[in-house]
């Protein structure tokens, strides 16, 4: 398991676009974390560090979204709002986990089953207004990304 300490949004959107840097197609990465604690901020910098130049919103309401231009293509999930696991599995899962792209879950932990079991799992912890812990495990430690710190709030976050 690994650990980053981001100080701002700025920081969890550079930390997404180095981790982007180590996925490859067919990845699976699974988020959880309460609302607010960074997991499209962290979404918006793995676009970015896939050379994908689309803006990144929430899924909450629309449940994916494809973000493609890219290295490669991104299948932005969220689970919030689905009600049982079955209603998860209509999405076309598997479409988007066994495809050519990478696809991201927000809040995966709801329906853990349909997560695939080689899933990078990464959590995502408010531990004050403007610190996150970020956590994961599922990600080999020769592809993991630098352990340089991202741009601060202010500097260009780009990768």
């Amino acid at each position: 398991m690994a650990t980053f300490i981001s100080h701002s949004p700025a920081e969890t959107e550079a930390f997404g676009c180095q981790f982007a840097k180590a996925l490859r197609a067919g990845q699976v990465l699974a988020l959880k974390g309460e609302l607010g604690a960074g997991k499209t901020k962290f979404v918006k910098g793995l676009v970015a560090g896939l050379d994908g130049a689309v803006e990144v919103t929430s899924p909450t309401f629309t449940l994916i979204h494809e973000y493609g231009g890219g290295r490669l293509t991104i299948y932005h999930l969220d689970f919030f709002r689905i009600e049982d696991e079955q209603s998860a599995e209509r999405l076309g899962l598997d479409d988007c986990f066994f495809g050519d792209g990478i696809s991201v879950v927000e809040w995966a932990d709801k329906f853990e089953d349909v997560i695939p079991q080689n899933a990078i799992w990464i959590t995502f912890e408010t531990t004050s207004e403007h610190e996150r812990r970020i956590t994961y495990q599922g990600l080999a430690a020769s592809r993991r990304p630098s352990k340089r710190r991202p741009a601060a709030a202010g500097e260009n976050a780009a990768c």
